[in-house]
């Protein structure tokens, strides 16, 4: 090493520098791209004038945020299922008894809030849990969204896909996009952290969804990685598995979150590896991955919304909102737990979302007084976590 290699400049300068380079990485896209993406809100919105005149409200809202809405939300997380089969180390399902918190979201229930939601151009289905445990309801549920043009999102562990035909049944359902987490590159480190797992059987069952989505010309599937200090050290050999096992995508979530609670604040902080994934690393990754023919992208979580003016608020309250499985509306999927935080019921959803409480959610993000479940979201200059 020379003079001419050493950084002199301080270190808050090099660190902001650093910062600024992961703020500069490909965030995830769409699956099918940004263009399809575009393409089905164009179709989702054509398929009733009662939708399109909603969208019409909400664009027009944006720019001012206000507490009380004339519009419906445009995009809903509704989660089937809240138990899962594997006990995961960073998630909150492992402290339910069981890996369960309630009962299952009935498939006519998921119906009528689709019928009654006619705004919605966009679903997430899926929250605190593996959403093929629930079988063919949950196909049905995507059969019925797509029927009316909403694109539809959901995630899976990929540990059941072999069983009943479910990597066809999922796939010839249309979802939009299919989110599968892989949180280790080898067997240890993968069934440590996702716990109770068979990483041959979960890895073999990527492989096969993703070879009949190539049969069929989808693009769908993406490898989801929640990046942490047992599982860093494989961040290549991760991007070699994506690509062995067909991905055409692979997203590294380069911190942790804490479900709005102390508790998995202080158990979560304390394995993140943000520091880790430095921006040297991650642009070599990208480089690579295009080698290789996968999309890499990073989804960073921290300091992601700001209080310095409306336009960097969270959009959650002012566009969607989570519909947990028995049927109550909590603020987002980043707490996706009515135990942390409930705005109300699910069963009139239209109700509760012009109701006071919501608009006293909304208020508080407005007059900057984040509620405390919020604020991890929310850049370290505006609040702390409390």
């Amino acid at each position: 090493m020379t003079a001419a290699d050493i950084d002199t400049r301080p270190a808050q300068q090099q660190a902001r520098t650093a910062r600024e380079r992961l703020m500069a990485l490909p965030k995830p896209e769409p699956s099918a791209g940004t263009e399809a993406y575009i393409r089905e809100r164009e179709l989702a919105l054509a398929f009733s004038e009662r939708r399109q005149a909603n969208y019409d409200v909400y664009l027009r809202s944006r720019a001012h945020k206000t507490a009380k809405l004339d519009y419906l939300p445009i995009k809903m997380d509704i989660e089937n299922v809240s138990r899962c089969n594997f006990r995961c180390t960073m998630c909150q399902v492992s402290d339910w008894h069981k890996g369960t918190r309630a009962k299952d979201l009935p498939l006519e229930c998921f119906k009528r809030i689709i019928d009654e939601q006619y705004g919605l151009v966009e679903i997430k289905l899926q929250g605190m849990g593996e959403p093929l445990l629930q079988r063919d309801d949950f196909i049905e549920m995507i059969k019925y969204a797509r029927a009316s043009n909403i694109w539809v999102r959901t995630t899976t562990n990929a540990s059941l896909l072999h069983l009943r035909n479910n990597f066809r049944k999922l796939i010839d359902a249309d979802p939009n996009e299919v989110q599968i987490s892989i949180d280790g590159a080898t067997k240890e480190t993968f069934e440590g952290i996702r716990r109770q797992s068979d990483f041959e059987q979960v890895i073999k069952n990527c492989a096969t969804i993703n070879k009949y989505c190539r049969e069929k010309n989808v693009r769908c599937t993406k490898m989801w990685v929640v990046v942490q200090k047992q599982n860093v050290h494989e961040a290549h050999e991760l991007l070699d598995l994506a690509h062995k096992a067909g991905f055409e995508d692979l997203v590294y979530s380069i911190d942790l979150n804490f479900w709005g609670q102390q508790s998995w604040q202080k158990a979560n902080t304390a394995v993140a590896a943000e520091g880790e994934m430095g921006p040297d690393l991650c642009e070599e990754l990208v480089e690579r991955g295009a080698k290789l023919g996968v999309r890499v992208s990073f989804w960073i979580i921290m300091d992601k919304f700001s209080t310095k003016s409306h336009d960097t608020l969270c959009m959650w309250p002012f566009e969607r909102a989570y519909i947990s499985s028995d049927e109550r509306v909590v603020p987002c999927c980043m707490i996706a737990n009515p135990q942390v935080s409930d705005l109300g019921s699910a069963k009139d959803f239209s109700a509760t979302w012009h109701s006071k409480t919501f608009e006293d959610f909304r208020q508080a993000h407005i007059d900057g007084n984040i509620p405390n479940v919020c604020r991890t979201c929310y850049a370290s200059s505006d609040n702390s976590y409390k």
